[in-house]
């Protein structure tokens, strides 16, 4: 019997398309013989379409299931820069009872290594999770001090592998989602799983999980504080492009041309769903054309490469 891969993703109605390229950036970087489950947390009921639009993508490797958890957070503080959509995260151990474990994904990242692969190796062990840390910025010192952090050993929480067994025995949920009624928290939900969570979490390597600066010279010196000049190269050549900040179907943000090259080899029932950013939309073509393409690279490049 084949090993199943189940993975989480939580978004609203409008980032259907970002969920699906994400989707897609999956199952184009993983053996074919990779089965997944995705199971979409949703702030509210699809439209039938867009459930029989993803029911179809492709049966033969994919299953979906649909949670809709409109109301689960109520009385939680929830910053006005994220949607209630981000925090579904810490429901998970009560949620899907039946799993002893499961991937969870932010929408905005295009996969470009084997998460079947991944997800069926790595040893939880006793941790609660599996994260990427974060090369933290000075900037970044104090506030993560002041709420109990240790620079270096805080990690973005748009890429966990979760271990339900181990954080339902724990009833960590109701600690979490406790953790999330004051506010003055930055990044209330990933704050409350790096407070709570500290000391049982396995580190990943950066490819799994490569946020914005990990792409920009002007913060190596950061990266190589905490990692290897070796895993710098590997996530230029092949990270999981997390889009922290800027999204890339708006603005001509790091690697934005990547997020472009998937959403465009979705088949055009797909993109219907969707009205495009025009200019952006134009920009990833004419960044198609390998000739501009390469100079738009090494343009681009230098100019970062001056401000390190």
């Amino acid at each position: 019997m084949k090993k199943i891969t189940p993975i989480a993703l939580a978004f609203t109605p409008n980032y259907f398309i970002p969920a699906v390229t994400c989707i897609s950036s999956i199952l184009k970087n993983s053996s074919p013989t990779a089965i997944y489950e995705v199971i979409c947390l949703l702030t509210e009921e699809l439209a039938s379409d867009q459930i029989k639009l993803l029911d179809n993508f492709d049966p033969k490797r994919l299953t979906l299931k649909f949670i809709n958890l409109s109301g689960a957070l109520e009385g939680v503080y929830i910053d006005e820069r994220y949607t209630i959509a981000a925090s579904f995260r810490l429901l998970l151990p009560e949620i899907l009872k039946n799993y002893e474990q499961v991937l969870y994904l932010d929408c905005d990242i295009i996969v470009r290594n084997d998460l079947n692969q991944l997800y069926h190796t790595v040893d939880l062990k006793n941790y609660y999770l599996a994260a990427v840390y974060e090369a933290a910025l000075d900037s970044q010192k104090p506030y993560l001090k002041q709420i109990g952090c240790e620079p270096g050993y805080y990690f973005n929480s748009g890429f966990l592998i979760m271990n339900l067994n181990k954080m339902r025995a724990d009833n960590l949920s109701t600690t979490l989602i406790d953790g999330l009624k004051v506010p003055y928290l930055q990044f209330p939900d990933q704050d409350v799983l790096n407070m709570y969570c500290k000391g049982k979490v396995l580190g990943l390597e950066p490819i799994y999980n490569s946020i914005r600066t990990y792409f920009l010279p002007q913060y190596k010196r950061e990266f190589l504080r905490r990692y290897k000049l070796e895993d710098w190269e590997k996530v230029q050549h092949h990270g999981n492009i997390h889009y922290t900040g800027a999204k890339p179907w708006n603005n001509q943000t790091v690697k934005f041309n990547i997020w472009w090259q998937y959403y465009n080899k979705l088949p055009l029932v797909y993109k219907k769903q969707w009205r495009t950013n025009q200019k952006m939309e134009m920009l990833s073509k004419l960044l198609s054309f390998p000739i501009i393409g390469n100079l738009y690279e090494y343009v681009i490049n230098g100019y970062r490469n001056l401000k390190a």
